[in-house]
């Protein structure tokens, strides 16, 4: 049983690094090609819509946005005539089968009624009107990807046929792999060479054709521990589509790559391809270790650190870095709270014979706090952990998960065999960097 931190005069966010709820639906419609977005909102809120395009690489010629602008006179008389005009212009101009009404914190303040406008517009609209109230009082960005992927199921047709040895993959974006769609591409890559058909992905680069044909999958696989749980249930229980390998952690490191494989195996009756595909992944990491990173044990071996990310990734990389890296992980930082969330990291704490202090929803402060104190020699994170650290005097941090400093020309995947390089290979450059020093007079070697 892991021991749960606890923290005074916490009841509001002091440093919030989980955006609002706005985020986390856009960060789902986005990954839709023929649906475009009315945002019924003051001009700041489209800039959230837009970073949630970045995330998807979607350039801005094929971003189909309107936002209403609100302004205070709007948010005291209200603005229901101004919605309307711009989901009417919206249809005109992008053409789109679906158009998203999302309303955000002022549309929530003024009560406007989403769906009583929607439904009145759609005899005056060719496109599907969705409403979706997401401000911030709805939620943080993880609530608003549960909204976003509910939002979704109304368009999944019901079928009784089932497609023999294919899989919806559920919340790819739910990752905070600075290359999350990498992890989304080596999934893929996995399931085609076991010759198992990838349905729909949901949602990223699909069209509202491929999210009808969802239904007829014969089971759903879902790449995150944050969010798309209460979908993959619905899913279930209205179109018969099992949810599996949600009761493990993912593909990160050497064991948990191997387990999550041979479930998968055994599910779709592959076992033979996946031990195949086993064999040839360990042979590949440890002929590079051996001859790379010969120090790489020695130089962990102990090594007390604080993991902080959320429970996709952060949950993962306790048995890689505990039992492949012989690190401690003291400290466990979540950004979410989810029961599955808990489930889980309790499971494979228990198993791994750890009591880590763990705390869930955190912010920046209860970060920094916790760290203050931790006695840690290292921190696992992001950018802000990063920074965190060498504020409370910790010396090293490994720079892993979004947002993150370093630069990217390559998509690099944390899952898998690759994966657990890619990951090894940004800690060990972080490694060497904290102590380089920086105080050599290089003047005087002149």
């Amino acid at each position: 049983m892991y021991d749960e931190l606890t923290f005074e005069q916490c009841n509001h966010s002091k440093d919030p690094i989980v955006s609002c709820a706005l985020e986390g639906v856009a960060g789902v419609i986005a990954g839709i090609k023929d649906a475009s977005i009315v945002i019924h909102s003051p001009q700041g809120c489209a800039a959230t819509v837009n970073a949630a395009y970045d995330t998807h690489e979607v350039d801005f010629t094929r971003r189909k946005i309107g936002c209403t602008r609100l302004f205070e006179s709007d948010v005291i008389m209200g603005a229901s005539d101004k919605l309307k005009r711009l989901i009417k212009e919206a249809d005109q101009t992008f053409g789109n089968k679906v158009i998203f009404v999302i309303g955000t914190c002022a549309a929530d303040i003024i009560g406007e009624d989403l769906e009583g406008i929607c439904r009145d517009m759609e005899s005056e609209v060719n496109a599907k009107l969705i409403p979706i109230m997401a401000g911030g009082f709805r939620g943080n960005s993880y609530d608003g990807l549960d909204l976003g992927f509910n939002s979704l199921l109304p368009f999944i047709k019901k079928s009784d046929v089932k497609i023999e040895k294919s899989v919806n993959i559920i919340a790819p974006q739910g990752n905070i792999n600075p290359t999350w769609w990498a992890d989304l591409d080596w999934v893929k890559d996995i399931l085609n060479t076991l010759g198992i058909k990838v349905q729909t992905v949901l949602a990223k680069d699909i069209s509202i054709d491929d999210l009808e044909k969802a239904g007829m999958a014969s089971a759903n696989i879902i790449l995150s521990h944050d969010v798309g749980y209460q979908f993959a249930e619905e899913m279930r229980e209205t179109h018969g589509v099992p949810l599996i390998l949600d009761d493990i952690p993912l593909p990160v490191g050497l064991k948990n790559t191997s387990k999550w494989l041979r479930r998968l195996g055994e599910y779709f009756s592959v076992s033979e391809k996946v031990e195949e595909i086993i064999k040839k992944g360990e042979e590949k990491v440890m002929t590079i270790l051996r001859r790379r990173a010969l120090m790489m044990i020695p130089r962990y071996h102990n090594c007390r650190i604080a993991l902080s990310a959320d429970a996709t990734m952060g949950i993962a990389l306790v048995r890689m870095v505990f039992e492949e890296l012989e690190m401690i992980p003291e400290i466990i930082l979540i950004r979410s709270d989810t029961p599955e969330g808990r489930k889980l990291l309790d499971q494979e704490l228990k198993d791994l014979g750890l009591s880590s202090k763990v705390a869930f929803g955190i912010d920046g402060y209860q970060i920094k706090e916790t760290l203050k104190n931790s006695g840690v020699d290292a921190v696992l994170g992001s950018a802000w952990e990063k920074y965190m650290a060498e504020e409370v005097g910790v010396k090293i941090a490994f720079d892993v998960l979004t947002p993150t400093n370093m630069d990217v020309y390559v998509d690099k995947a944390y899952f898998g065999y690759d994966g657990m390089l890619n990951v090894l290979e940004v800690i060990a450059n972080d490694w060497e960097r904290a102590y380089r020093s920086k105080e050599i007079d290089l003047e005087g070697y002149v």
